[in-house]
């Protein structure tokens, strides 16, 4: 699967853009995480700008192609999940294709982000949604998800996928805090 695929591929759920409610959709499992970045203005504007420019991602193992930086509503991502050890060429041909498509974005003084949901060809249906914020306590990232297994492997695998879920915020928070500190 390539980057240009993607333009005809379809969402894999209808629950559009529920990530910037409280609320998750009936059979969905919920994942939210915070972390602090850190302080001050330089903090917040450099973890935006890697966040905008897909660098957090990239920096977490995951490599990631798309059609526009910053994303906008429409933009379509193309992720390669894969063992992170192997060297980019093994990987490319091992690794699974995890397409998306930004549903909305923020653009605020204080609140800078976007979301993207899975599509077709995607091992899990749902939303994911990036936030970095910044307020009187510091610079955080949050990250919002919902998903259900979308294939045969990812309801076999069962928990483990949510435990992967929350492993990827982790590295994501990380890698931003990396970036912008």
């Amino acid at each position: 699967m390539k980057l240009d695929d993607l333009a005809g591929l379809q969402f894999t759920y209808d629950e559009v853009g529920c990530t910037q409610y409280d609320e998750t959709p009936e059979g969905y499992h919920r994942l939210e995480y915070r972390e602090r970045l850190g302080d001050g203005d330089e903090v917040f504007q450099r973890a935006a700008d890697a966040l905008l420019a897909w660098r957090m991602q990239r920096a977490a193992g995951l490599p990631m192609t798309a059609t526009d930086a910053p994303p906008r509503v429409g933009t379509n991502s193309l992720g390669l999940l894969g063992p992170g050890l192997l060297n980019k060429r093994l990987r490319s041909r091992l690794g699974l294709p995890v397409p998306c498509r930004v549903v909305w974005t923020v653009d605020e003084p204080d609140r800078i982000g976007f979301a993207y949901g899975t599509l077709e060809g995607h091992p899990e249906s749902g939303e994911e949604s990036f936030l970095v914020t910044r307020d009187a306590g510091g610079v955080y990232v949050a990250i919002r998800a919902y998903s259900r297994p979308a294939t045969w492997y990812t309801r076999l695998a069962g928990p483990v996928t949510r435990k992967a879920q929350h492993y990827a915020a982790t590295r994501y928070a990380a890698a931003l805090r990396r970036l912008a500190t």
